[in-house]
């Protein structure tokens, strides 16, 4: 074959894989999200809309996903009966197990074609094997609109000179580079934000902070809740003057108490707690499904002091994470037993994903109406924590769903019947004292003695440069014991007072068998 031959035959082969349609999908979105002000995809919206569009997603969904295609003919399902929102609810859950696993990867995604997603991301595997998630820039765009959201409505980057400073882990895992994107998407709009990436590398992140920070009017960091405590204790240790900077928080990926919130922002010299930190309820699988707003930091705090009002709402003894979402984006529904589902389009659509998170959904108006029966006025509230006049109208006010979600039930431990939660002892190592000894890590079980009666392990770890002696452990587990009795009712009911005092074991920062470095830390063992 002539060389002139071949440089045809490679042009038309060019032409047969160029995808025109992937620059027009990226344009589309890339313009929709410049234009439009954020007060444009956050207007409040009749819950029929929402489920129209999980409807129309569903039929987009069933007639480009070859996957999706064979999942509902093995069912015997034909797409064109889904008419209703009741016909909607009536169509299986989809799992990993049932239908990501089972099918080839480029068949999750439309046409079949993997080429038609940009990114390929990798979920933690904290419950399992590693999932590769497939995405497109559009994907992330409509992403952005939730870091708009936090960056605008609590922290005012949109007035405010801010560096945008990645602390989770890069690479492959999802949270560091769609991070980074969707700040990086916010500078492309216009906000005075710059992106720095030291990943989780802590003498990295020192040194962007102390050389670039003094340029900006503030700094926020990005990362996982311990983590961004490791990153505040050791640059204080470090001498690094953290109220310099104008710290503000975005997390993902845990609960914490809104002791924990206190704690961090007291060591940053932060006192405005429901405009400094955010936190995203985010995967792999789907992207950022909902994020804390100032509103819901606001009533969590409520809820937090208020523990009768907090088990009335969740029916729960244990405080979950409070988030507002926009169901234009994400659809939401509570399975039977308590578990969320969702629907949403992204590189892998999911119609019904079964994630086996345990939550539930409030609307707007009815959180609002709940809270009044409590005495309390959350908007009221806000706004004389802002100093604002009663005309004016503070940020972070949007008439959005709430979603709220406790993690995974496996993360608990029965005791004597009670269903004990890491929340309830995460509290009470986050008191004045205590939390200067212990890096907030612990490990819950319940273990035999010698004579085979069960007893409440809770294995500590301590600071850097910490020493634990009998006193430090017994102050510890009154601690522990104090915030059981408070907010966990089972616990104060169901165990016997002689059993309820938890048996404390101090270890040192990095400890092998419980705290190993490096490694996704678990708060409970079986």
């Amino acid at each position: 074959m002539t060389r002139l031959a071949i440089e045809v035959q490679n042009t038309h082969f060019k032409e047969q894989i160029m995808q025109p349609e992937q620059r027009q999908r990226a344009i589309g979105a890339f313009e929709e999200f410049l234009r439009a002000p954020l007060e444009e995809p956050l207007q409040q919206q009749q819950s029929r809309v929402a489920e129209s569009g999980a409807i129309a997603l569903f039929h987009k969904v069933a007639a480009t996903v070859p996957a999706y295609q064979t999942f509902l003919a093995g069912l015997n399902i034909n797409p064109a009966s889904i008419q209703t929102f009741e016909d909607f609810q009536k169509l299986p859950l989809i799992t990993k197990e049932n239908y990501l696993r089972c099918h080839p990867l480029p068949q999750l995604c439309r046409q079949g074609k993997l080429e038609t997603c940009d990114f390929i991301a990798v979920s933690s595997g904290s419950t399992g094997n590693p999932t590769f998630w497939p995405r497109f820039i559009s994907d992330e765009l409509q992403m952005a609109t939730r870091f708009e959201q936090i960056f605008h409505d609590s922290f005012y980057a949109d007035t405010r000179r801010t560096l945008a400073v990645i602390c989770f882990a890069l690479g492959t895992w999802v949270g560091g580079m769609y991070s980074a994107n969707c700040c990086r998407y916010l500078a492309s709009k216009g906000y005075p934000v710059t992106v720095v990436t030291p990943g989780n590398n802590k003498t990295e992140i020192f040194r962007v902070v102390q050389e670039l920070g003094e340029h900006f009017e503030q700094v926020v960091l990005l990362g996982y809740p311990p983590f961004i405590k490791d990153v505040i204790d050791s640059g204080i240790a470090g001498g690094v003057e953290w109220q310099k900077y104008r710290i503000k928080m975005v997390f993902a990926g845990e609960v914490f108490s809104e002791e924990w919130r206190s704690l961090v922002s007291d060591r940053t010299n932060s006192d405005n707690l429901y405009y400094n930190s955010a936190s995203l309820y985010g995967t792999a699988d789907a992207g950022i499904l909902g994020n804390e707003t100032p509103l819901s930091i606001c009533i969590r705090r409520f809820l937090a002091n208020n523990p009768e009002a907090a088990r009335n709402l969740f029916g729960e003894s244990r405080l979950p994470t409070l988030m507002q979402y926009d169901p234009k984006s994400r659809f939401f529904e509570v399975n039977n037993d308590g578990t969320l589902l969702f629907s949403g389009d992204n590189g892998i659509p999911l119609i019904r994903y079964h994630i086996s998170d345990n939550g539930g959904l409030i609307c707007y108006e009815a959180m609002l109406n709940f809270l009044a029966e409590w005495g309390f006025n959350p908007v009221a509230h806000l706004q004389q924590a802002a100093a604002m006049k009663v005309s004016e109208f503070p940020r972070g006010i949007r008439c959005l769903p709430f979603v709220y979600v406790f993690g995974r039930s496996h993360f608990t431990v029965s005791y004597f019947g009670a269903n004990i939660y890491p929340e309830n002892v995460t509290v009470g190592l986050e008191v004045p004292t205590i939390r200067e000894w212990v890096t907030g890590k612990f490990v819950l079980q319940v273990k035999e003695d010698a004579e085979q009666n069960r007893f409440l392990s809770v294995v500590v770890e301590l600071a850097a440069g910490v020493e634990g002696d009998e006193e430090m452990q017994q102050t510890i587990a009154s601690s522990i014991l104090a915030q059981l009795r408070r907010l966990n009712s089972e616990f104060a009911n169901y165990v016997p007072p002689e059993y309820q005092l938890p048996v404390v074991t101090l270890t040192e920062t990095g400890d092998a068998e419980y705290f190993p470095i490096g490694v996704k830390h678990r708060y409970t063992r079986q």
